[in-house]
């Protein structure tokens, strides 16, 4: 460890706490000694002069919160004594000049994907099971048991083989506590070798609440249909629900009118039976995936790649260690002439004016501002606000306030222009950095990330998320080494060695992105994809935060 603070930038006036500091320990800072009044904990923040109650606290270099009380140079920065401010924001043209990191040895990489026939490529080969309606859950669930026990899809064997040993010994009288909780070893392999899994979007839409919510749910499911991970897609629907077969192919029409998947549809009120309904789609389904299996790997260049940056569980070293990790990958690969997508709109709050002094042009900026605005404004509307984002865990870990925490977030998408602005559901279609319109709710903010076209996805995480998605392989990255060590059945790739000095953040960012390519051929599988951590939460645009 190089030092126990960091400065992240000359005009703030709090330090970050890199590790344990003892009440009364003299800490020795650019030639400035700061004796703690308190004992501050590893990613918490003291003050570094005394300031009286309504007085600016700045991180990151800019505003992120007003002091609510006098406080004292070396005491820590709480709940109690900072509350959440940021720097009103509008568009002014500010001529943004980037110097983009040297990509130089990742210039005729490749990696192993999936090409689509209208020129996008995957990383994964997944068959994709929708219901238009949240009635046919059940019958997904009875298909999805089936054709992953029998296929090699399953995760829980394990569970099941653990649970049937805790009956034999309940049945012979034997002690539950001796039953071994040591990992089991599966065996079962995948029939299919070519097709990475099958995947069910359970939800709870398409017939009540109103039809704006079926117009957009059918519209984030059109485009998953049409996601360069999917190879083909078996639809069920009940038959009278608001959201019909018909308007979701007119969605995906719209979405590519090109698209040439293999569309199964199977309804229930026209079926003979339900047994007759399950039996028939999980036949013509296995029919197609023989197809399907055909599809092989190619080559592709880096340019083809979709990388999605979340961040989740947040603690005070994301925005030091993981997130500028991920953010000099997300400038690597732009450079490259990849796509980036930064989500998370309430986790932007204090990053504004930024992000839109790097805007390609006005008309750029004025969408992101419009977004914005009438996010918070809803917000309001419903009695809370940006302001309230920061969950217990992450004021635990050191995010105090809003600002704190978004200013962090935004660094996982680098500092590349900002080439586009999408709304919910919206497509990237441009090279470099687009921003994604969703909640900061970790598997909102991902299934909206996967519907603009993330092929992979890097998600940061401090305090430790299982989160993943059914149709991007989603990569978690730990902001510290312990969280590493402790959930190392969830993380990835550890950016700890960023915080003890034993890293750079552009060492860091390249192992990442060496990383991805290998996620992206296949060649390493993240754990969330292991896990099958499937998280689809489609977003009704009501207040998430």
């Amino acid at each position: 460890m190089k030092n126990k603070v960091l400065k992240i930038n000359p005009k703030d006036n709090v330090l970050v706490a890199l590790q344990d500091i003892s009440i009364s320990e003299k800490v020795l800072f650019e030639e400035q000694e700061y004796m703690v009044l308190e004992k501050i904990p590893a990613k918490h923040k003291f003050f570094i002069q005394d300031l009286p109650l309504g007085s600016d606290i700045l991180m990151y270099g800019v505003l992120v919160g007003k002091t609510q009380v006098e406080v004292k140079k070396g005491e820590r920065m709480t709940v109690e004594n900072t509350k959440h401010a940021a720097e009103s924001y509008t568009y002014r043209r500010v001529d943004y000049h980037w110097k983009a990191p040297d990509s130089s040895k990742f210039k005729n990489r490749t990696f192993e994907g999936y090409h689509r026939s209208n020129g996008e490529v995957g990383t994964a080969n997944y068959w994709l099971f929708i219901p238009t309606v949240f009635c046919e859950n059940r019958n997904l669930d009875i298909i999805k048991e089936a054709l992953h026990n029998e296929l090699g899809y399953a995760a829980g064997d394990k569970y099941k083989e653990y649970t049937h040993h805790l009956l034999q010994a309940f049945q012979k009288g034997e002690k539950l506590e001796d039953i071994s909780l040591a990992p089991v070893i599966e065996t079962k392999k995948r029939i299919f070798k070519n097709i990475d899994g099958i995947k069910f979007l359970n939800h709870t839409g398409g017939c009540g609440g109103t039809r704006q919510d079926s117009a957009l749910l059918s519209k984030l499911l059109a485009a998953y249909a049409d996601h360069p991970n999917v190879a083909g897609v078996t639809v069920l629907s009940l038959g009278c629900q608001h959201l019909q077969v018909e308007y979701l192919k007119k969605d995906i029409q719209e979405r590519n009118p090109d698209f040439d998947k293999p569309f199964l549809v199977f309804e229930q009120q026209g079926a003979q039976s339900e047994e007759i309904l399950i039996k028939q789609a999980i036949h013509d389904t296995f029919i197609r995936l023989i197809e399907m299996n055909k599809m092989e790997r190619k080559p592709a260049g880096l340019d083809k790649l979709v990388l999605g940056v979340k961040c989740g569980g947040s603690d005070g070293f994301s925005g030091i260690s993981a997130n500028p990790a991920v953010g000099y990958t997300a400038d690597l690969l732009v450079s490259l002439g990849g796509k980036v997508l930064l989500a998370e709109f309430p986790e932007l709050c204090g990053a504004e004016q930024e992000i839109i002094d790097r805007s390609v042009n006005r008309e750029t900026a004025e969408k992101f501002i419009r977004l914005m605005t009438d996010y918070d404004a809803l917000a309001h509307q419903a009695g809370s606000g940006f302001y309230m984002n920061p969950s217990p865990g992450n004021i635990k870990d050191g995010l105090i306030t809003d600002a704190i925490k978004s200013l962090g977030a935004a660094r996982k998408g680098g500092y590349s222009p900002v080439a586009d602005v999408l709304d919910y559901t919206e497509k990237a279609t441009q090279s470099g950095l687009s921003l994604v319109c969703t909640p900061g709710n970790d598997v909102e903010a991902t299934t909206g990330k996967a519907a603009a076209g993330a092929t992979l996805i890097l998600f940061t995480t401090g305090l430790g998320t299982p989160t993943g998605n059914p149709v991007c392989p989603t990569i978690k990255v730990a902001t510290n080494s312990a969280l590493a060590v402790r959930m190392s059945d969830i993380i990835d790739i550890d950016t700890g060695p960023i915080i003890a000095g034993e890293k750079t953040i552009a060492e860091m960012g390249e192992d990442i992105l060496n990383y991805c390519i290998e996620a992206a051929s296949g060649r390493i599988l993240p754990k969330a994809v292991m896990l099958n951590q499937d998280d689809f939460i489609p977003w009704r645009k009501g207040v998430s935060l």
